[in-house]
């Protein structure tokens, strides 16, 4: 009776879990959301369904999403439903075109700089992190996106993490395998025009990101910095800090702005940490002091305040309304890396909440901590 029971609730979280790979299409979505178009990139096997799992694949293919805001929508919030999305309530993909070629990308960025009138073309990389399945790393980049008014073109990549909350050891080594998809999207990218790189990556998409830049600067030295012109900004990394040192002194020159994003309150850091058998269960996301990186030329915003109103304390960078008001109202993502204003801070925190800028402590600006000394 026992193991009847426990086949049946193995059976219900199986076909639970295999919710999270389906993507609908709804094209009527563009009616009622706003649209934003998000290009990816996959080293995800295809499902014969046509879905993109967890199964890994040597292929980089490509595609266009166009994935609809619902007009609900708040900032930090990310709604979606794996079946029968709502687009009054939910974020959707109202459509999916595969892209051939790099050439295909290239018209495709060309037609998006001249409809919106952009001066550069210029485009981001969104690289996921743990326990992210495809379509929810869609609606993820999408939201991001949106929420700070993101100039230029946005690319996904999405690795075949498993998409579970209990695959973090298969994520590990599908996070090691996808090195190469990392470093092929960029150059693509790169071949199809873009002037201006950013990458950006969450959680464990950052030893992603940090693997890929290191094997890519040990071929070519120098490549990292030449080709990520716009900089790096590392979310809330899953890293173990010594790792992150020996990968960065691999580096002939550090790609600039280089940002680190971390929050003292980071649960999942935390038990990550200790999961590694680290006393204190830090990593680089989640670092009490800064101290030690002081040497490389990176920049340490702590997001630790942010944390009272964030949806998630893993992902503050995401999910909190007034963090995303302050990048917002910055008017291009390149003022992130750059100083944040002091007062605009304290309009947006509550009292209790304000960022002090103190020797020892992580800083919002690198500048202040110098003049601190």
């Amino acid at each position: 009776m026992i193991k009847h029971v426990l086949a049946i609730c193995m059976a219900v979280l199986m076909t639970g879990c295999a919710d999270r790979d389906l993507m609908p299409i709804l094209p009527d979505a563009v009616q009622v959301g706003t649209p934003l178009t998000v290009f990816a990139t996959t080293t995800r096997e295809m499902e014969p369904d046509g879905t993109f799992g967890f199964g890994r694949s040597d292929q980089l293919q490509m595609m266009e999403l166009t994935v609809t805001i619902p007009p609900t929508h708040s900032p930090g919030e990310l709604s979606y439903r794996h079946k029968n999305p709502d687009p009054h309530k939910n974020f959707a993909i109202a459509a999916e075109h595969p892209v051939a070629s790099v050439a295909e990308l290239r018209s495709r960025f060309i037609r998006e700089q001249q409809e919106n009138d952009w001066p550069l073309r210029e485009v981001t990389i969104f690289v996921h992190g743990y326990n992210s399945t495809h379509p929810e790393t869609a609606y993820r980049a999408a939201q991001m996106a949106h929420d700070v008014d993101l100039p230029g073109s946005l690319v996904m990549y999405s690795w075949p993490s498993r998409g579970r909350a209990f695959g973090y050891a298969y994520d590990i080594d599908s996070m090691l395998f996808a090195r190469d998809g990392l470093e092929e999207t960029i150059r693509r990218v790169k071949r199809a025009g873009a002037q201006r790189i950013i990458l950006v990556a969450h959680s464990m998409g950052s030893a992603l990101t940090m693997e890929m830049l290191r094997q890519a600067d040990l071929h070519d030295p120098g490549w990292a910095a030449r080709t990520l012109n716009g900089g790096v900004m590392l979310i809330s990394p899953d890293l173990d800090v010594d790792l992150f040192e020996s990968q960065m002194a691999d580096l002939r020159t550090v790609p600039q702005p280089f940002a680190v994003m971390v929050s003292e309150k980071d649960r999942i850091l935390n038990i990550s940490g200790r999961l590694r058998g680290t006393n204190q269960g830090e990593r680089l996301g989640n670092i009490k002091s800064a101290d030690r990186l002081e040497r490389w030329p990176i920049e340490v915003i702590d997001l630790t305040a942010f944390n009272a109103d964030a949806a998630s304390g893993h992902f503050v960078a995401a999910t909190s309304p007034s963090l995303l008001a302050v990048l917002r109202s910055a008017g291009n993502v390149s003022r992130v890396f750059g100083p944040v204003d002091p007062s605009l801070l304290q309009q947006i925190l509550p009292q209790s909440q304000k960022v002090v800028n103190t020797q020892g402590k992580l800083m919002i600006e690198r500048q202040q901590r110098r003049e601190n000394r």
